[in-house]
């Protein structure tokens, strides 16, 4: 297969300063959950996108000092000349296949509390951090000594990232994460000294930085400056036409301009509430500011709209953060014609999710996300399949296709039993939910890859007991039958049913999905604390009933809050539903009345309700693989060498976990692994009071 020649101008070189990019396609800063903790599982992951053809690729933020920790968080750090082996390791990876290796220099200043080192953090103004916890920690004003202390870490940083080896040097100024960007907004920086009030005030100390930063680099490495356009709170904060001033100030200063929306939740909104390209409106006046070429984001899928933003004018590098996780070869699969394999981006924000709570990232659509070094996962190679057995697969969800989809790649002959009449299990009934329409993709991608192999068969309407699987004659079994919602309340706050519950109008999250409907008054009782029970709320009144959302946690959708958009779940669902309920549990239910309880007290209350949507916890549906292991006497017989149980099957989760449990399982077929070793690499730490020598003679 060959490019398609529509798609000729995203694989043109760009000149970046000293440097020039192969292509169009530029992974800009993500960050990943590995960072100095995991280092090698870093360098490798990058070096994978730079093989997928990936023609920049970054870092994390890298902070530049102790008083800028981001403990709990897993970034890099640039300290001192000790942190410059990992950094080398990465850039040598990245540049070992013809791409450009950048990091991102950061202070972090108010976003983060420094909990590891205790250090102050540094800020324009005397304010508390603005950590998600609300640390109780306050940010110390910087005085011109402290400015200059500043300016000489950033140098410092930047000198040794040179050293290290890195193509293109960030000044980041964006996403209400950097001390630089807290100078420019109004909203933190209450100066009244010449690095405050106007607009050419607030931005003398990114233009000094810059200037530094340019010093040290001196045609050694490009210089890349980051900034945020707008951060979407009116006159209170950065808006537009200030940060576009600002960039006319510095236009030729850098290198690049790589352009963004602040906060961070703005900048990476999940498909639920933002389209591809939804910063197009922001960014599409930046190129007439400046001759220097613009890096821009905005989930970019489709090859079509990446075109679009380059003979537009408005971007010259489409630049990816997220899409570049879901598939690190989609540049690759473009150049080689190839665009049917593109593992297209959710836009779910369980990679955010996961660096939040500073853990390696994890992707819905890429399983090998974050598996690259420690388990030697590579996301397009398969090993051949360990034996000639063939594999029956019940059940097309998430887990089930994942698992098929690798297996039949390996060369193993899949057969895949579905008792419904389409594909996809739980992701073909939740896209069809308000704003989830992206998530189909899940499905999709894999159904792309699975219909045109001679290895694979896909039956329908195919409900499976015991004695059909034992009667096949298959090898291999593996179960995949998902999981149902229970309708007794069990969850987080109540270990045991509620009393009542199984007595009245109830309907589960299936249920309604399915199109059942009971009264005009339905009580969503949220104790899942995920994205389920504001979707239940949202359609249930959008079709015109009486909603009533109830949840024993403080805030709608809590988990949510990792993933970056809980505060606009909570908004959705305070616009519609009739009554919010926080702080409250669903004591009991009695003739019609639903009995609330107060977390906190205990006091009760009543509300009449025609039918409760309990969105509580989820039960294995996995009675066919107990059956089957009943029954294991008769395997031999049948010609069954194993039965395997993934997925919700196993433990209902994420649609992220199901998809990683099939394709694991799909991994380790006929590979001989040691049932009690930890089945993945690990980087450790070296003690540093610990004398290796004489432990060696010892």
């Amino acid at each position: 297969m060959s490019r398609d020649p529509r798609y000729d101008i995203l694989f043109e070189p760009v000149k970046i300063g000293p440097r020039t990019a192969r292509n169009r396609f530029y992974q800009v800063p993500h960050c990943n959950g590995l960072g100095y903790l995991h280092a090698s599982a870093m360098a490798t992951m990058r070096g994978i996108k730079a093989e997928g053809g990936w023609a920049v690729v970054n870092t994390e933020q890298c902070e530049i000092h102790p008083s800028a920790d981001s403990s709990p968080l897993v970034e890099m750090r640039l300290w001192d000349d000790r942190d410059l082996p990992a950094l080398e390791l990465m850039a040598q990876k990245v540049q070992r296949h013809g791409s450009l290796a950048g990091v991102e220099l950061t202070y972090n200043s108010y976003a983060m509390a420094s909990l590891f080192t205790r250090e102050i953090p540094l800020s324009p103004s005397h304010l508390p951090v603005q950590t998600s916890n609300r640390d109780p920690v306050q940010c110390r004003a910087m005085d011109k000594d402290d400015i200059a202390n500043f300016r000489r870490w950033h140098r410092n940083a930047a000198e040794r990232a040179v050293r290290a080896g890195f193509d293109v040097i960030y000044v980041y100024s964006a996403h209400n994460l950097s001390l630089l960007f807290h100078f420019l907004s109004k909203r933190w920086n209450h100066r009244t000294d010449d690095y405050g009030g106007s607009l050419e005030n607030r931005v003398r100390l990114l233009r000094e930085v810059i200037e530094d930063t340019h010093d040290v680099v001196a045609g050694r490495a490009a210089l890349a400056v980051r900034i945020s356009l707008d951060e979407l709170v009116g006159d209170k904060g950065l808006e537009r036409n200030e940060a576009e001033d600002a960039i006319g100030m510095l236009a030729e200063l850098p290198d690049l301009w790589d352009v963004t929306l602040s906060d961070w939740s703005n900048d990476s909104q999940t498909s639920r509430f933002a389209p591809e390209a939804v910063e197009e409106p922001f960014v599409n006046r930046i190129k007439t500011l400046t001759s220097k070429p613009v890096v821009g984001v905005g989930r970019f899928t489709s090859p079509d709209t990446m075109v679009s933003q380059i003979r537009r004018g408005i971007l010259d590098f489409i630049g990816a953060a997220r899409p570049s996780i879901a598939d690190p070869f989609l540049p690759k699969k473009i150049e080689e014609g190839r665009i049917d394999e593109i593992r297209e981006c959710i836009g779910c924000n369980i990679c955010v999710a996961h660096d939040e709570l500073a853990v390696p990232i994890r992707c819905t659509q890429n399983p090998t996300q974050g598996e690259e070094w420690r388990r030697n996962w590579h996301p397009e190679q398969a090993a051949p399949a360990g034996s000639q057995d063939t594999v029956l697969v019940i059940g097309s969800g998430p887990a089930g296709l994942e698992c098929a989809n690798h297996l039949s790649q390996r060369g193993y002959a899949v057969t895949i039993a579905e008792r419904e009449s389409e594909i996809g299990g739980r992701v073909t009934r939740e896209a069809r939910l308000p704003g989830l329409a992206t998530w189909g993709r899940v499905r999709d991608h894999r159904q792309a890859l699975l219909a045109p192999r001679p290895n694979v068969d896909l039956y329908l309407e195919s409900e499976l007991d015991a004695d059909a699987v034992l009667e096949f004659g298959f090898n291999r079994v593996v179960v995949a039958t998902g999981s149902k919602w229970r309708r007794d309340g069990v969850a987080r706050h109540h270990q045991h049913p509620v009393p009542g519950l199984a007595d009245t109008a109830c309907l589960t999250p299936d249920d309604i999905m399915d199109g059942k409907r009971l009264g005009e008054h339905y009580l969503i009782y949220d104790d899942d604390h995920y994205y389920l029970g504001s979707l239940m709320a949202e359609l249930l009144a959008a079709e015109g009933a009486k909603v009533t959302y109830v949840t024993p946690a403080g805030i709608v959708s809590s988990w949510s809050v990792a993933a970056l958009d809980q505060h606009r779940i909570h908004k959705a669902v305070l616009e519609c539903c009739d009554s919010v309920n926080l702080n409250a549990a669903l004591a009991s239910v009695d003739a019609g009345q639903a009995v609330l309880e107060c977390v906190f007290t205990g006091a009760t209350r009543q509300i009449p309700i025609d039918c409760i949507v309990p969105v509580t916890a989820r039960l294995p549906a996995d009675g066919l693989f107990l059956d089957l292991k009943q029954r294991r006497s008769e395997w031999a017989d049948a010609g069954i060498r194993s039965v395997d149980l993934i997925g919700d099957a196993y433990a209902p989760g994420t649609i992220a976990a199901a998809v990683y449990s099939g394709h694991k399982l799909a991994r380790t077929l006929d590979v001989d692994i040691e049932p009690d070793a930890v089945p993945f690499r690990r980087e450790m730490t070296r003690i540093e009071d610990y004398d290796y020598e004489d432990a060696r003679n010892a």
